[in-house]
């Protein structure tokens, strides 16, 4: 049976297919194959400002490439007009890719692109990719979950911290999630701490910050909850970043004690 999801609306003839593709959490490499494929094949390519760009050289020459991405406080295109553009070309009777860094379904908004082509009548298909709490976290050799430490782990967005009528429950996620691993929240991070040891978090627990997480810019800086926004700080992290709380940090130190101390053993033999 074809992936391929038909609106339960009837299917306006001669449309193409919009595929909702997710492109991974920066490094070009970790792009699925089904990926790598649709890109292939499209017409028409819609990226985001995180999609690295080394990607639409899989790309046929006469593709079409429409930059769309958002930056805060600066949206090249609205959602919207995202939305308009993707039904108009596969109206067209073009392929279609909207091409998202991380997983679409992961604060992508790949899911209200789907209603709207779905209510429109227009097939589409949605192609996971890696999201950045799996793939940038593994980079910096931080499990999300790991024997122990941690058996349950939850991605948040930290750009609901202001004036959002459903702000983010901290004081909730502070002790039913062994692993939060935090979007966006860079901006935000004294807020987000704030909120965290108020609800009653150790101020001891280890916190992570991974900057271009999986990309050769990648840095990593550790902490813990009482003055990761000072290294923040002092370190100049700015996004794309994820921010990785719990106890689960430490083993990032172990793996770095373990191979330091091979390679010393190495050095000796």
């Amino acid at each position: 049976m074809s992936d391929i999801i038909l609106a339960e609306t009837v299917r306006i003839g001669g449309a193409g297919t919009v595929y909702i593709v997710g492109a991974g959490p920066g490094d070009p490499e970790l792009i699925t194959v089904k990926a790598m494929r649709r890109i292939q094949a499209a017409d028409v390519i819609l990226y985001d400002r995180l999609v690295n760009p080394s990607l639409l050289d899989y790309a046929r020459s006469d593709a079409e490439r429409i930059y769309c991405g958002k930056a805060p406080g600066a949206h090249s295109m609205p959602q919207e007009e995202i939305n308009r553009t993707l039904a108009d070309y596969a109206l067209r009777g073009k392929t279609v890719v909207r091409l998202k860094g991380g997983d679409p379904f992961v604060f992508g908004r790949g899911s209200e692109e789907a209603l709207e082509l779905a209510s429109q009548g227009i097939p589409y298909e949605i192609v996971p990719g890696i999201t950045a709490a799996i793939g940038a976290s593994a980079s910096a050799g931080i499990p999300v979950t790991h024997r122990g430490y941690a058996a349950s782990f939850a991605c948040v967005t930290g750009s609901r911290c202001h004036g959002d009528a459903k702000p983010v429950r901290w004081d909730l996620l502070a002790h039913s999630v062994d692993t939060l691993a935090v979007y966006m929240g860079v901006s935000q991070l004294d807020d987000i701490r704030g909120k965290l040891l108020l609800a009653g978090k150790a101020p001891s627990t280890p916190v992570a910050l991974i900057e271009q997480g999986t990309t050769s810019s990648q840095r990593v800086l550790t902490a813990t909850l009482d003055d990761i926004h000072l290294l923040a700080a002092a370190m100049g992290i700015i996004n794309p970043a994820l921010i990785i709380i719990g106890e689960v940090v430490r083993v990032r130190e172990q793996l770095l004690h373990a191979q330091r101390r091979a390679s010393a053993m190495r050095m000796i033999g």
